[in-house]
């Protein structure tokens, strides 16, 4: 694995972590969980009912998993082809790319485009038994991706779209998913926990929204100015004996 893969795949992991702690996906983690494994909010905050239920929540939360991932997977797949379709134009790609990255980030921060606000939430009414469903409402909610966790992803997807590779959106994407996944299992397995850690994490939601903001911005500066190359010379020269 090159330098710059690993850089890459760094920054895709750290993408899905920081879609998980978004505001449009942590306050939704104990409905999805609840709608996924069918129990009531009650059973899964009870100790002993937890217990019962807990290889259903790990079945249920994996077959969750690989629905979005399979989704997102898929997205890193078209866009290392249709990258590699416009090799041609690959540094006009990188370059506007970038800009658009950044003017991304800067909404993360300020919100100040309104086209972006539209929500795609799931509405969730009934609940669904099944692994198949909990499959299903993953893709479900891969395909809806909401707006504000976009710039996120669409980062991901761009950098993908610049690669000579076929494999490195399949990659990337996995590795993203992997980073939404971990905070997501974790959760579904220790959902006391959660509840109790989210009630701390809400009260610093605007500086996650701000940091994420900035990471953005710095992938789009990485994007505009070629920065990529000398980041793994770096760690080539900390690695070498």
């Amino acid at each position: 694995m090159s330098q710059t893969q690993e850089v890459s795949i760094f920054i895709a992991l750290a993408a899905g972590l920081l879609s998980f702690f978004s505001p449009c996906i942590l306050p939704l983690v104990p409905s999805y969980i609840t709608y996924i494994t069918g129990a009531s909010f009650n059973e899964l905050t009870d100790s002993e009912a937890s217990k019962r239920l807990k290889w259903t929540t790990i079945f249920h939360s994996v077959m969750f998993i690989l629905g979005f991932s399979v989704v997102f997977i898929l997205m890193g797949a078209s866009a290392s082809y249709l990258g590699q379709v416009l090799s041609r134009y690959q540094h006009w790609i990188m370059k506007i790319g970038g800009i658009l990255i950044i003017l991304l980030g800067i909404h993360f921060i300020f919100q100040f485009l309104p086209f972006l606000q539209i929500e795609r939430r799931i509405h969730m009414k009934e609940k669904r038994l099944g692994y198949f469903s909990s499959f299903v409402v993953g893709v479900v909610f891969a395909a809806g991706w909401t707006p504000c966790i976009g710039p996120i992803l669409s980062a991901i997807l761009i950098y993908a779209s610049t690669s000579q590779s076929f494999t490195t959106g399949i990659v990337l994407l996995a590795f993203y998913s992997l980073g939404l996944a971990i905070p997501f299992f974790l959760s579904s397995l220790a959902f006391n926990l959660f509840l109790a850690t989210f009630e701390r994490i809400r009260r610093y939601m605007r500086v996650i929204v701000f940091v994420s903001g900035l990471f953005l911005i710095g992938i789009g500066i990485l994007f505009l100015t070629d920065t990529f190359q000398i980041i793994s010379r770096y760690f080539m020269i900390l690695s070498s004996p």
